[in-house]
This record gives C-alpha cells, sequence and structure tokens, in this order.
C-alpha cells in the first residue's frame, strides 16, 4: 500500500489535492488518480495551485497540492507564502529525484546543478510551520508529525517525497488522526479567570473586536452564541468578515480603526474593556496603524497566549474564550451605544463608480454566498458590505498577493459546489492568474465573476504615479476570454457601463448555472471612500 494512503486514510481529510504533473511526481500521481476517495484537480500552472488549495481550505478547513521539484515548488511558494502569513492549513507535497541521484550529487534537471538538493527544502522552511523528507523508514512517522503541526498551528506543512520512496509500501494508520490540545495549568487559567473578572468589574461597558484567527481556530459558533447571550458592540476588521452574524443588532460593522465611521470607532474604542480576539492589526485594515486600542483598557486573545493590560497568560484561544464568555454571564454591562438612524442616501443609478456598483453588490447578496475579493478596490469595497446570514469573505490583506482571488475562487467552488461564489477582481490583479478559468470552465463550475474594468492599477495609481505607464495594463476584450479558454465554452459573458444594466444582468444570476462574467466599466481614478483613505497613508508611510 503506497505512502499517499497515509495522507488520504483519515475521513476528516480534505480528497481533493491540487496538482500539475511532473516527472518526478508521476509515479506518485498515479497512487493519486488510483486512489478511491480522491479527487485530483489540474490547475494551469503552480502559482494558481498553491492559490487554489488556499481557497479551499479557507471554507474546508484544510487544503493541499502537490508540485515538482525546483521549478514547481517554487512558482508555489508564493502561494504557500499568503497561506503561511495568514494561517491557513495547506499541506505541500513535492516530487523529489530519487535518493540514489540525491546522494551521488549527480547534475539532474530541476536543481541548480551544484549538486545540493536541499536548497529548495531550505526555503520552504521560512514559510511552512514543519517540513520532512520523506523514507521508507521515517514516512509513517514523520508524516503524521507534519500533519499534526499543520492543523494545530493552521499553517502550512512541506513533505518532500523522492520519486523512488512514493513507490515504497507503508502502513496505513488504522485511527483517526487527533490533534492534542494544549492544556495550561490550572493556576495559570484560574490567573487569567481572576485578572479579567477584575478588568470586566471596573467595566461598565464593553465591547469584542473578532478577527480571522477565531475563524482559523474555529470559534466562530462560541463567539456566536456570546453575542446571543451577551449583548455588546461587536465587529471585525476586514480580515474576519463573516465571522459575526452582521445581522445582529449589537454588530456594529467593519472596523478600520481611523478609516472606521464614528460610530463603528466609537462604539469599540470608547468602550471601557475592549476583549480583542484573534486579531492582527495590519497596515491596510487600520489606515496606517491608527487603531486607539490602549493596553491597559484591551484583553487580547492569541492563539496561544493572552493578554490582559500588560501581563501575557500562556493559555489557549479556546480556553480564553470560554472563561471570558462565562465572566461576561455573570455580570451585567451598559447596553451598547444606540445605532444612528440609518440614512437613505439617493444612489445615482447613471453610469458605474464605486459607489452604485457596490450598492448594486449589496442588493444581489444572498445567505451563504462565499464572496472573494481582490486585494484592491475590490477588497476594501467590500469592507461597506453588510453581509446576509452565511455569508462569508475571503480576502488576502496581509498577504496582499494580487490575482490570488481567482484561483481561489476555483478552490472556494470545488469545497462548495452547492453554494453560490462571487469573485470580485480587478482588471490588473485578473491578467496575473486568468489561466485558472479554463479549469473553472472544464470543471462545470458556475462562478459569478464581476470584474472590474478601471484601465490599470487603480490601487498604485492612488498610492503613486496617477499617470505614470507602469500603472497602466494591456487592454483586454474581456468578454471574449473565456471562448479563449474552452472550446465548448459555455459561460456567459456581459459588458456593463450603466448601474441599470449592472443590475439587469445580477437579477439574471440568482441561481447561476453556468460561469457568468460581467465585465464592469468603472472610472480610472474611482476609489471606494475606505480605500482612499489607506492609499493616503501608505503614500506617508512608504515615503518615510
Amino acid at each position: 500500500m503506497g505512502v499517499f494512503t497515509l495522507v488520504a486514510s483519515d475521513d476528516a481529510w480534505p480528497l481533493t489535492l491540487y496538482a500539475l504533473p511532473g516527472d518526478y511526481n508521476l509515479q506518485f500521481l498515479d497512487h493519486v488518480i488510483g486512489h478511491p476517495k480522491v479527487c485530483w484537480v489540474g490547475c494551469a500552472n503552480e502559482l494558481n495551485a498553491a492559490y487554489a488549495a488556499d481557497g479551499y481550505a479557507r471554507v474546508s478547513g484544510v487544503g493541499a497540492l502537490l508540485t515538482t521539484f525546483g521549478v514547481g515548488e517554487l512558482s508555489a511558494i508564493n502561494g504557500i507564502a499568503g497561506s503561511f502569513a495568514e494561517y491557513v492549513p495547506v499541506l505541500h507535497i513535492v516530487g523529489a529525484p530519487c535518493r540514489g541521484a540525491q546522494r551521488r550529487g549527480e547534475l539532474m534537471h530541476h536543481t541548480l546543478g551544484d549538486g545540493d538538493f536541499q536548497h529548495f527544502y531550505r526555503m520552504q522552511q521560512a514559510v511552512t510551520t514543519a517540513s520532512a523528507i520523506l523514507d521508507e523508514q521515517n514516512a509513517c512517522y514523520e508524516i503524521d508529525r507534519v500533519l499534526r503541526m499543520m492543523l494545530s498551528e493552521r499553517r502550512p506543512g512541506y513533505l518532500m517525497l523522492p520519486a523512488d520512496v512514493a513507490k515504497q509500501p507503508a502502513t496505513p494508520p488504522n485511527d483517526i488522526m487527533s490533534v492534542p490540545l494544549s492544556e495550561p495549568e490550572n493556576s495559570v487559567i484560574e490567573a487569567f479567570r481572576y485578572h479579567a473578572r477584575e478588568r470586566l468589574l471596573d467595566s461598565p461597558r464593553v465591547a469584542l473586536l473578532a478577527d480571522f484567527l477565531a475563524l482559523r481556530f474555529g470559534l466562530q459558533p462560541v463567539l456566536q452564541r456570546w453575542m446571543v447571550e451577551t449583548p455588546m458592540a461587536h465587529a471585525t476588521l476586514l480580515m474576519g468578515k463573516g465571522l459575526f452574524d452582521e445581522r445582529h443588532p449589537a454588530f456594529v460593522g467593519t472596523y478600520s480603526a481611523g478609516a472606521s465611521s464614528d460610530y463603528v470607532r466609537q462604539a469599540i474604542e470608547d468602550a471601557d474593556t475592549i476583549m480583542c480576539v484573534g486579531t492582527q492589526f495590519v497596515d491596510t485594515l487600520t489606515a496606517g496603524f491608527t487603531q486607539q486600542l490602549p493596553l491597559d483598557r484591551t484583553i487580547d486573545v492569541q492563539p496561544h497566549a493572552s493578554r490582559i493590560g500588560s501581563h501575557w497568560f500562556n493559555i489557549p484561544m479556546e480556553q480564553a474564550v470560554t472563561t471570558l464568555r462565562e465572566l461576561c454571564l455573570e455580570m451585567s454591562f451598559s447596553l451598547p451605544p444606540e445605532r444612528p438612524p440609518i440614512r437613505h442616501v439617493q444612489v445615482e443609478k447613471g453610469p458605474l463608480t464605486q459607489e452604485n456598483f457596490w450598492h448594486t453588490v449589496q442588493q444581489f447578496l444572498k445567505p451563504d454566498d462565499i464572496i472573494l475579493v481582490d486585494q484592491g478596490t475590490a477588497a476594501f469595497g467590500a469592507a461597506a458590505l453588510s453581509l446576509p446570514c452565511g455569508a462569508e469573505v475571503l480576502v488576502q490583506p496581509l498577504w496582499g498577493s494580487i490575482g490570488y482571488a481567482l484561483p481561489a475562487a476555483f478552490g472556494a467552488q470545488t469545497a462548495c459546489p452547492d453554494r453560490r461564489v462571487i469573485l470580485i477582481i480587478g482588471d490588473g490583479a485578473a491578467q496575473l492568474t486568468i489561466q485558472e478559468l479554463g479549469s473553472m470552465l472544464r470543471d462545470g463550475q458556475s462562478p459569478v465573476i464581476l470584474l472590474l474594468n478601471n484601465d490599470g492599477y487603480t490601487v498604485e495609481r492612488a498610492i503613486h504615479g496617477a499617470n505614470q505607464r507602469y500603472n497602466d495594463i494591456a487592454a483586454w476584450s474581456w468578454t471574449s476570454v473565456p471562448q479563449a479558454f474552452s472550446r465548448e465554452c459555455q459561460a456567459e459573458c456581459w459588458r456593463v457601463k450603466q448601474a441599470v444594466q449592472l443590475d439587469e444582468v445580477l437579477a439574471r444570476l440568482s441561481h447561476p448555472q453556468r460561469l457568468s462574467l460581467i465585465e464592469v466599466v468603472l472610472p480610472k481614478a474611482d476609489l471606494p471612500e475606505l480605500l482612499r483613505t489607506v492609499t493616503r497613508a501608505l503614500e506617508s508611510r512608504n515615503g518615510g
């Protein structure tokens, strides 16, 4: 029984492996193709495969990809680095030259020609939480070790599999893999509880700011129950959008630090104690670190430790959240600040702008949608959306690799074929990874793709060089692209310039039956208001 059985035998393991063939992994791919429970999904290139595995993992819990040695794995490393930065567990399996060739230092293809076969292994260690070079003696132990570390840390793992090792027999595990939970000392738990109680007793009003790490470490259900039990102002940053039920009366919106509305900022920052759960204050999410959350008024809950004031406690995130929830149930707090009355602003329905585009998208959203927004005007416009129940946003603002969202949408749709996937991506970003449109068409997927054509790199124009030609891109005929990627293209395409046209097209896509691409023509220099604030901060910081 082949080595691959070890990574596919657990029923909880993903049954999709994104891959590209290369001569060092072909023997292994035979095992993959022959496995009754594993689905091999080919991608157009290794970078896209890494992005697709990341998108798959964000909605299913974990992802995997397979590349060949050197050229393939280095093409994928940018995507793996994004998964590492944003805590997405993706297993990267690399087919490598046979051990004999490696021992002899032969000048093999896909190497640097110096006989050192561990250059790329060392490179990968910076962006993976655990890694191993497999042989028939260590495979059973090392595969399990890497998987456990990957799942417990929610970060990528790496396995180098020499071509001859892939053919060796191995014994599959009998038991489902379990990830051991960290058990803090009782004295640490009690100390945390004591200090948290003292902090909360002295706080007439509390607020909760939670973000993406709470999602990654599986705390969404307990946080949502907590907000039902103890009404308090609560919010996420953009990375955690979808963590809460955004229709809850005490959900105040997306917190963007100094770029937030007065209501959102005051509801969070003016609380006597702000409980921050799984937050990371990235420059692009905080308008250049403009958050006002002083140490003495915050409880900071991170995956493996929590802070109250200036004191840290080695306590896992779930234990800390459970403790805070129990304490809040024992106490009473002031009600959240009253939401200001909604001002019904008349949105012009003429030529498309960022304002009427996002207004139209808001009306289009349905419960359980998966919305992928690429880093750019799409990500910052999406921050103002109010999500229906069960909808979630996939975005990559920390790593910020443009083009990510298109192959990630391919991965998300593979993981959730019965949910509607909406991809919003700029023209510049789409040109980087458009090849995966062919994979979507090949697999009969039906995402709704809103391609924002604002004639180039609009974010970069806003930061610096508005009229410089380095921010220009080639003008593509976007509505013709799907036909170029499939001889039997079933896609529907539209080009819209007016808000009423976009309304009419989206009205037809409540239950899309095929891939739908809408080219949305927008003014070249138009920005969502949040992005306008962020780009000013970035330009200032980049200038020193």
